[in-house]
């Protein structure tokens, strides 16, 4: 080719690629595979390289970081980044909107645009002429740090603007925007970290900080931020009347806006906002610290100007902290069902998420090592909807010298038998299975939700029928009478007969959920699910042998072993006769109406609409399809409903198709017809 024909080639491959871009990272709809994307890029730098002397400036290929940076210069934002004044409860928000409107008038039509506080880091991005040209953090509100190099290998940030009405772009804008690290990246990149003799970062926000204020970009490169753009400074060449236009012209510029923005018509739909955002808190893909309230009139915002070095017009609302500080005290070792010993950290009382913590779990021996963890500490600790709370960091800062390692005992604190840790595990073991401790759990485990679902026995009931010797085992619950119970403190006439009833009740199990009760190791509520889909009943699962669990798709020869050696266990097999004694019959599994679907492996992510997850995979199930709970190379569709999260990135690295709950609904109905 001639330096024409290159030319050319290059202005319609950087095209291309950013088109393809905005397919994956903004639209969720990607064309082409990864393959098929990294050979346009290589066939673009090949190009470019060819021809160095072509502006490099607005190439896709600059994403890969450049050479390291000596240091940061500074740049000073054409339009203050004001920072914000805070709320913290619903009647904070409600004095908000009384003051506004004794600013502006008790008439005063209001109305608001109320979107998700991320918890990242500030950005200030200036296009010029549709151009990316300089990026900065927030620095001081008046004056940041260049990380313009940093900026441009955020995949999902445009350095181009494009246009989807054929209008023009503004001379110049500067757009606002919060970089962030999702959960799940932020999880793998601490663990890398500390398996590499690193310290951990505290939370995603640090991560991204962090990762924007790397001297070399090419660091930043290889870490997925993300970007939200949420709002404009200076705009020359382009005029608006809201908020809310303004965030529609940025989203039509290719620029990445959160999708649960929302206007809000009063101070009654800007709490119904909060309510309803701090309740999907935990099943966002990233972190956020509250909400933000901002008027959607540019001109009343211009009427209402700012107070110090904050906007009247805008408030944030901040959440309960998940992370909070505090000191450890001791560490005491918990037993599970299976023996396993989990370090546990007793500390300082502290309020993380709304709620009092004073133990949180640190894993195993391993993890305490990597991350320093002693006896004394003052830590990082951190908490997400249900889960236990767990220690992110030390902060090595406060240490006085006083602090005391930690051991993993050698022999169990509950029966004395010795403690091991068997090869290629990180975890130890308590290697008595008479062990009192791992007996309560087990049985705690069996009555659970999950398992026989024994409404009214909870951890304090189980703890006081094995005190009491009422039970031995799982399956002396069955034989438990109201009289016995009455002889326990704290049993009324109607609580005793409750739970008597309530035993009774549970002895028709659906299979799948006695398999999970029985706390096999390795198999969990899906491995469970497919055992009873695959082999109908308890007994056909006792009589199989080595070769024929191996060959279940997705039992593999871990938990095909850990089921074979249970099944034959003499004491398993007593627990079983015994249950069965007792009137404890599993429900055949039913098998599917339709094999349409049979083979075909299907994961679901994000909320539906139309009805319930569990009902989705149902309706797979019937069809003689497979619902999985995670992604892998087998799976052929992933159903993402609204605010997918990390598996539907998953499935486009792997190539996996994707389906919208529309796609899906097609899909089964005409499954359902064949």
């Amino acid at each position: 080719m001639d330096r024409s024909q290159d030319l050319k080639r290059i202005r319609e491959l950087r095209d291309l690629i950013e088109y393809h871009n905005r397919r994956y990272y903004q639209l969720d709809d990607p064309e082409i595979s990864d393959a098929e994307y990294d050979r346009l890029m290589r066939e673009l730098a090949e190009l470019e390289e060819r021809h160095p002397d072509v502006d490099r400036s607005g190439s896709p290929t600059q994403r890969v970081g450049a050479a390291p940076l000596e240091k940061f210069r500074s740049v000073t934002h054409l339009t203050p980044m004001l920072s914000l004044a805070n709320a913290f409860s619903e009647e904070e928000m409600v004095e908000f909107d009384e003051r506004l409107r004794r600013l502006l008038g008790d008439r005063a039509e209001l109305d608001f645009v109320a979107e998700p506080k991320i918890d990242g880091v500030a950005v200030n991005l200036v296009y010029e002429n549709g151009l990316f040209a300089v990026g900065s953090t927030r620095g001081d509100g008046f004056t940041g740090e260049d990380v313009t190099q940093n900026l441009r290998t955020i995949r999902s940030l445009p350095l181009k603007m494009v246009s989807r009405t054929g209008g023009g772009f503004p001379a110049r804008i500067e757009i606002r925007g919060e970089v962030y690290l999702e959960k799940e990246a932020f999880k793998k990149l601490n663990e890398r970290r500390l398996s590499q003799g690193e310290n951990a970062f505290a939370n995603p926000r640090n991560a991204a900080a962090g990762s924007l204020r790397q001297l070399d970009p090419r660091v930043t490169a290889r870490r997925p931020l993300g970007i939200f753009c949420y709002g404009a400074g200076i705009i020359e060449g382009a005029d608006f009347r809201t908020h809310w236009e303004i965030l529609e012209a940025l989203r039509g510029w290719g620029f990445p806006a959160n999708p649960n923005t929302r206007i809000a018509r009063s101070v009654e739909e800007c709490i119904a906002y909060r309510r309803h955002i701090e309740s999907i808190r935990e099943k966002l893909p990233y972190e956020i610290d509250g909400i933000v309230l901002k008027v959607n009139s540019l001109t009343l915002q211009d009427r209402l100007g700012t107070v110090s070095r904050s906007p009247r017009w805008a408030v944030a609302v901040k959440f309960a902290p998940t992370q909070a500080t505090t000191v450890i005290e001791d560490i005491i070792v918990g037993i599970g069902r299976t023996g396993v010993l989990t370090p546990v950290a007793v500390m300082k009382p502290v309020q993380v998420g709304g709620v009092t913590v004073t133990h949180a779990t640190l894993h195993n021996e391993d993890e305490i090592l990597k991350k320093g963890v002693h006896v004394g500490d003052t830590v990082v600790v951190q908490r997400a909807g249900d889960v236990i709370p767990e220690v992110v960091k030390v902060v090595e800062s406060r240490r006085t010298g006083r602090e005391k390692p930690f051991r993993m005992p050698r022999r169990c604190p509950f029966c004395d038998s010795p403690v091991v840790r068997p090869e290629g595990e990180v975890a130890h073991r308590c290697v008595n299975p008479d062990c009192g401790a791992q007996l309560r759990e087990r049985i705690r485990h069996f009555v659970s939700r999950n398992g026989m679902d024994i409404e009214g026995i909870g951890e304090k009931i189980v703890n006081r029928l094995l005190e009491s010797g009422i039970i031995r085992d799982a399956a002396d619950l069955f034989s438990i009478t109201k009289e016995q119970l009455l002889e326990l403190d704290r049993f009324a006439d109607k609580s005793a007969e409750n739970l008597v009833a309530a035993i009774a009740g549970s002895k028709r199990p659906p299979l799948e959920r006695f398999l999970f009760a029985l706390g096999i190791r390795h198999v969990g509520e899906y491995v469970a699910k497919i055992l009873a889909k695959r082999f109908g009943s308890l007994a056909a699962i006792e009589a199989a042998g080595l070769e024929e669990l191996s060959a279940v798709e997705g039992i593999g020869p871990t938990i095909a072993e850990s089921l074979h050696r249970y099944f034959r266990d003499p004491r398993n097999v007593r627990l079983l006769r015994k249950l069965e004694e007792a009137g404890v019959r599993p429900v055949v599994e039913k098998r599917p109406t339709s094999a349409a679907l049979a083979g075909k492996t299907f994961v679901f992510t994000g909320g539906l609409k139309g009805f319930t997850r569990e009902k989705a995979k149902e309706r797979v199930e019937s069809l003689g399809g497979t619902a999985a709970s995670s992604v892998s190379k087998k799976t052929d569709y992933v159903v993402a409903g609204s605010d997918p999260g990390s598996k539907a990135e998953k499935a486009r690295s792997l190539g996996v198709t994707i389906l919208d709950e529309d796609a899906f609904l097609k899909l089964i109905s005409e499954a359902e017809k064949s």
